[in-house]
């Protein structure tokens, strides 16, 4: 064991502890998977990350992410946060104002050029018809009218989406998580129009019960997927900004923003809260 560098920051809120927090190793090279896993369920945060050096020369460093039960792919409030705590720790980009970053579904690209707002090119979206099976369960169990569903698709970016687009933010807000159990149901997103002139234009939330919580406070690989759907549907003409985390106090401010070539831009605020080390 030894001491290593660690910060906890807050993704994705103008405020700090009212976004999303996360536990990041900085040096985290020579931990087993094992001791990763072990430590990312102590921490018991939604997403614990440890970044060691990259494989791929084109990167800045690689990271790894984990939740309390397992490892995840890619995930939106760990890429911002471990980069934020990356160029804290002292990190430098090798091109300027592009923080690469090697996770497990490839090379993702943060753009820092605003030190407000880093935002990350979101990474591909394989968007597939949602099965009637799983439309009929989500509908019933969260007793929500077939008529205020607009849209509906199973999102792949790594995590795996079952999401639905309903008429209204309000719709939005009215679903009852309690009623969603693991493992029938694993990650329900949803996401609703707020009424023109409005702070944000969309609310969002995601339904997680096998992640161990009722509601994810707010979801960047979520709305990374989202994004991309929307943009594939003709519904994203314009940068926007999505709300998430509402129904449990959170103030979470998503940035969306479509870019040339068919991507998007998912962007955030991160706050570093705490500074240290500890001894793994």
């Amino acid at each position: 064991m030894q001491l290593r560098r660690f910060t906890q920051c807050d993704v994705f809120s103008p405020l700090p502890g009212r976004g999303n927090a996360l536990a990041v190793v900085l040096d985290g090279d020579g931990l087993s998977d094992q001791t990763m896993q072990r430590f990312a369920a102590w921490t018991n945060l939604a997403e614990t990350t440890f970044l060691l050096p990259p494989l791929d020369a084109s990167a800045d460093y690689r990271l790894r992410i984990f939740s309390p039960a397992r490892e995840v792919r890619f995930a939106g409030h760990p890429t911002l946060g471990s980069c934020a705590a990356w160029l804290h720790g002292g990190g430098r980009p090798g091109q300027c104002g592009i923080v690469r970053q090697e996770c497990a579904i490839g090379i993702v690209e943060i753009d820092i050029g605003n030190p407000e707002q880093a935002a990350f090119t979101a990474p591909p979206t394989r968007i597939r018809p949602m099965s009637k099976e799983s439309f009929a369960a989500i509908t019933s169990t969260l007793e929500i009218s077939p008529e205020r569903i607009l849209h509906s698709a199973e999102l792949d970016n790594g995590p795996v989406f079952q999401v639905m687009q309903l008429d209204s933010a309000e719709a939005v807000l009215a679903l009852d998580p309690s009623r969603v159990r693991w493992p029938e149901f694993r990650s329900l997103g949803f996401i609703g129009a707020h009424p023109a002139g409005a702070e944000c234009d969309y609310e969002v939330r995601m339904l997680a019960p096998s992640s161990g919580m009722s509601e994810d406070p707010i979801t960047g690989s979520l709305n990374s997927a989202l994004a991309h759907w929307l943009q594939a549907g003709g519904r994203l003409p314009r940068a926007v900004t999505v709300a998430q985390g509402t129904c449990i106090d959170r103030i979470g401010r998503v940035a969306i923003r479509p870019l040339d070539g068919g991507n998007v831009s998912i962007g955030g605020q991160t706050h570093i809260l705490i500074e240290g080390t500890v001894l793994l």
